[in-house]
Parts: C-alpha cells; sequence; structure tokens
C-alpha cells in the first residue's frame, strides 16, 4: 500500500487548522518531561554531592579563633576521608591521611555525636613535648605563626606536656586560640578514623555570640539566622570565600 505523504501533510489546513497550532499541543506535551528530567537529575547530583564529596558546617566556638571565626560558615571535602554510605553505618575506603598543619573537621573522641574543627599538630610516630607553651615536635622547635596565646598569662600543665608519641593511626591535634581550646592536651590524640573532612572555604560569616549559635531552639536559631537581613553590618562580607586549604 501506497501512502501519500502530500496528503497527509496538508491536512490540517483542509479542516481549517493552520499546522503550526496543530504542532503547538504536541510540543508542550514534549517539554514537560524534559523539564521533570532537569529537575530530578538536579536532585540527584545535589543529593550525591553532599552525601559523597562535600559537606556544610558552622563554627560556634572560639576554638580556633585567628583563623576560623565564630559564626563562621564552611564548605568542607569530605570525599578524600572516607564519608558515611547514606541509611547505613559503611564507610567509602580512606583516599588521604591529614599532614601536620592542615585544619581537619572529625568526630569528639569525647562526645560522638559532636564535629570539632582543629588542627593536626602531629601524627602516627611523631614525639610531641610542649614546654612554656612552646611546641616541640620529634625534638625540634616548630614555629606556629596561626597560633594565638595570650601573653602574660600563668602557665599550666596544658602549657608542660612531657614527650609522648603519637600512636599508629591516630593525630595529636590543637586549637589555634591555645586558650580556649579543648584538644589532644585534654583528651588525648585522635583517631585518624575519626576524621571526616577537611574545610576548604568559607561561604558565610555573621557576628553572633557563641552562645546564641549553641542555642538548640529551633526558633532562636531561626531568628538568628533571619536577622542577617536586618543586620547587614553584622555579616563579615570579607571573609566570604576565603580559602582554609592553605591556611
Amino acid at each position: 500500500m501506497i501512502v501519500n505523504t502530500t496528503a497527509l501533510a496538508s491536512a490540517p489546513a483542509e479542516i481549517g487548522m493552520p499546522r503550526s497550532e496543530a504542532a503547538a499541543p504536541s510540543r508542550r506535551r514534549n517539554a514537560k518531561p524534559g523539564w521533570r528530567k532537569i529537575v530530578a537529575w538536579s536532585a540527584l547530583t545535589l543529593v550525591f554531592v553532599f552525601s559523597f564529596v562535600l559537606e556544610l558546617g558552622m563554627v560556634p566556638t572560639a576554638s580556633m579563633e585567628g583563623t576560623v571565626l565564630v559564626g563562621d560558615h564552611l564548605l568542607w571535602l569530605k570525599f578524600p576521608y572516607g564519608p558515611t554510605i547514606p541509611f547505613t553505618h559503611y564507610r567509602l575506603p580512606h583516599l588521604r591521611s591529614p599532614k601536620p598543619g592542615e585544619i581537619v573537621a572529625f568526630r569528639s573522641p569525647v562526645a560522638g555525636d559532636e564535629i570539632y574543627l582543629k588542627r593536626v599538630i602531629a601524627v602516627a610516630g611523631d614525639v610531641v613535648e610542649i614546654h612554656r607553651g612552646i611546641l616541640y615536635i620529634n625534638g625540634v622547635r616548630m614555629p606556629e605563626e596561626y597560633a594565638r596565646v595570650r601573653p602574660n598569662r600563668r602557665w599550666s600543665w596544658q602549657e608542660n606536656i612531657p614527650p609522648r608519641r603519637v600512636p599508629a593511626g591516630s593525630l595529636f591535634v590543637m586549637g589555634d586560640n591555645r586558650d580556649n581550646s579543648e584538644d589532644s592536651r585534654y583528651w588525648g590524640p585522635v583517631p585518624e578514623a575519626n576524621v571526616v573532612g577537611e574545610p576548604i572555604v568559607i561561604f558565610w560569616s555573621y557576628d553572633a555570640p557563641s552562645s546564641a549559635w549553641l542555642d538548640p531552639n529551633l526558633l532562636h536559631q531561626v531568628r538568628l539566622y533571619a536577622s542577617a537581613f536586618t543586620h547587614v553590618t553584622q555579616t563579615r562580607w570579607r571573609r566570604t570565600g576565603l580559602l582554609l586549604c592553605f591556611r
């Protein structure tokens, strides 16, 4: 059987309907599934990225003050440190180990549900010693331009630690704000497996006290973030985009 394609093409015009109008509904029907696919793929991409690659975090305390401030909101990289597969207790392989001088985010060895941010001072096998606030690694005095120390302070046991070797699979970490940081001087080395990421950039910073950021009341937290629209001068604009992976 032979089909007359010319007659079929002219059919809409013969019944008084322009071909462009006849084709319009078909185009609209084809457009909807396209948008659905874009939204679906975008959602899946975001879920994948924030499940395995990146994480958002906020700094509520001053233990890293001088480098990281209270109210800094961070983006940290977690893929190299074996992120947990969602809805399971399994982790992906650990691809790298933190190096001395790097800042890391890790699960607290004393409060497992909390994430701490500290600087790696020494790694497994290193010998750490602190004498009158001066840090020695393997017998060598370490320059610490990043450390913040209050002048004329009274020396306590935290600033006088005898030589101790960091055990295998562990890290010795300290806060840059040495006068206001609970770290490995108090609770010892941190298992390397506790590391969950490495902060890479500050995407927003808002000047508010620690008490406000630590308040567990959800309504108070909503009000705190909403206040950024009326107190724009409290946003630390100069810190937006500050890279932490080089500090």
